[in-house]
């Protein structure tokens, strides 16, 4: 159940990493300037935004197997579409509405994961499942390269499609309703999460949260060839062990909350530590790669340490019953702010300097902690 949920969630989240991964690529094709290549990096996660409540609904009334097995199929199809069209607005629609249908993947998955997993391993499961980011960017950037030198974009689309079809398959096939615990007849359910103000102030700090995580590992290919001159394939390179080492991260903080019995002192932990080492990283832009790249990678990999503690948090405010729906909130309240992170950080970079982007990024999770610390636990 956890590893089909986990393999869903990575062909999902490899729609964003691929695009980063295949940026360079997608400039020289298409002609686009760093802002556009920011958008397009971020276009499915726009298309998320309009969906991912309506498919947290669905999941908690349908269930988890039909809404995932649908909706990452139609993904799997947009991405395969996205493969037969050039320029940055057809480009852009086809990412947007692969991320609309293949957000189904989020409640689904994390709702079934959670139902099959008991408080004190929880946080351990959920981070588990949530290494499908990193671990879908790991192999988008091991993989992606030779294949689009090979065969170019186009097959670098199709890839992704095919590997969203497979997830929808192995989802259908594998997931099961877990066991639902025993409410006394009548029992109140609490508030529904979009009337849960402890909700909307998780996520409105994991939102801020977020942004260093998709503006440095999003940008790390494009900055590394683009200003330092490595190759792609060796930016790609520096991507992926950025990726590798967050699945120990994430793991490590989801066991670290279950021996706290508490996701958000590591979640306010995380977010100083990221803070710190991004403005460190800003520092050291133009310093040797032997002595940038090792910064790079501990602020990618402390951005993206975080994402199974808010998950967790969020669906445990809520309960069994509006789990689906919670996650369907929370991500919304993410991807709205990552949706815009991406573009806005290329534009900024444009008009400024890398040096001036990742400074502002730096700010951003100094001002998730802040919020997050008027939660209590």
């Amino acid at each position: 159940m956890l590893a089909a949920g986990t393999f869903a969630q990575s062909t999902y989240s490899a729609i964003w990493f691929g695009v980063a991964v295949m940026a360079p690529f997608l400039r020289d094709r298409d002609h686009l300037s760093i802002a556009q290549t920011g958008f397009l990096i971020s276009s499915s996660l726009v298309g998320s935004l309009v969906s991912l409540i309506p498919w947290g609904l669905a999941t908690d009334r349908i269930g988890e197997r039909l809404i995932l097995f649908s909706g990452l199929a139609t993904g799997g199809a947009g991405l395969v579409g996205a493969a037969f069209v050039h320029g940055f607005w057809p480009l852009a629609g086809l990412l947007a509405a692969a991320g609309a249908t293949g957000a189904s993947v989020q409640s689904a998955s994390g709702r079934a994961v959670m139902h099959w997993f008991a408080p004190a391993q929880r946080g351990l499961a959920l981070a588990i499942r949530q290494t499908a980011i990193p671990l879908s960017g790991f192999a988008a950037s091991l993989a992606l390269p030779p294949i689009v030198h090979a065969g170019g974009v186009r097959w670098g689309f199709v890839t992704l499609g095919a590997a969203c079809l497979a997830g929808a398959v192995v989802g259908a096939l594998v997931l099961r309703e877990g066991p639902r615990p025993d409410l006394p007849a009548g029992a109140p359910l609490g508030p529904a999460p979009i009337r849960d103000r402890r909700i909307w102030r998780l996520s409105i700090g994991s939102g801020l949260l977020i942004a260093p995580q998709l503006c440095v590992a999003g940008f790390t290919v494009l900055y590394l060839h683009d200003r330092r001159g490595m190759s792609p394939g060796g930016a790609a390179a520096v991507l992926a062990v950025m990726q590798a080492l967050a699945v120990g991260g994430r793991i490590s903080a989801g066991r670290w909350s279950d021996l706290r019995a508490s996701r958000l002192a590591p979640l306010r932990a995380v977010a100083l530590a990221a803070f710190v080492f991004v403005t460190l990283m800003t520092l050291l832009l133009d310093a040797p790669l032997p002595l940038l790249v090792p910064v790079l990678v501990i602020a990618g990999v402390l951005s993206m340490s975080w994402n199974s503690l808010s998950f967790a948090a969020a669906i445990e405010l809520a309960g069994h019953a509006r789990s689906g729906s919670a996650i369907g909130l929370q991500q919304t309240l993410l991807n709205g702010p990552g949706a815009a992170y991406p573009g806005l950080f290329g534009a900024l970079v444009a008009a400024s300097s890398w040096h001036v982007g990742f400074a502002v990024v730096a700010v951003f999770p100094l001002v998730g902690w802040r919020v997050l610390k008027a939660l209590p636990g």
